[in-house]
């Protein structure tokens, strides 16, 4: 594994195990763990062990590792929480509500009357796009895509 470490982020020194935390399971590049400031009973995060501000920065194989830990645990929060769905959101740079600048993604157990909403809830306005605008932005990112490659 390429160490890529900041040693001023909380997330790295979890990752180092420099910092307790409720663990609940890791491979080589990420590790899982009860998230401090839970929004529900089980709130995890599942982090990539190396140092990445945004998702598109992770190395390919770290991805995989970061996904396959949280296709392997989740069935577990979903039984050890008694839930039946879970969300799953990566903020995606401080922009995104990204508060701690290191790639995470969190599992949220949900139930019915918890409080939670679907995405469109976090957003107070409705952004209904005209469809030129939509036709734009469609064009616009299908350009970068097609650079890309």
């Amino acid at each position: 594994m390429n160490e890529k470490i900041d040693n001023n982020c909380i997330f790295c020194k979890i990752g180092q195990k420099k910092i307790d935390a409720n663990i609940i399971d890791e491979n080589e590049n990420a590790i899982a763990f009860l998230d401090a400031f839970p929004l529900t009973a089980g709130h995890t995060l599942v982090i990539t062990k190396n140092h990445y501000a945004k998702l598109q920065d992770v190395e390919f194989d770290e991805i995989i590792n970061l996904f396959r830990l949280a296709y392997k645990i989740l069935p577990f929060i979903e039984e050890g929480t008694n839930v039946q769905g879970t969300l799953l959101t990566i903020h995606n740079g401080k922009d995104s509500g990204q508060e701690i600048p290191h790639v995470h993604l969190h599992i949220v157990p949900r139930k019915p009357g918890d409080g939670g909403g679907a995405i469109h809830s976090m957003f107070t306005s409705n952004h209904r796009l005209e469809k030129s605008e939509m036709m734009r932005v469609f064009k616009s990112i299908k350009e970068q895509s097609e650079r890309g490659h």
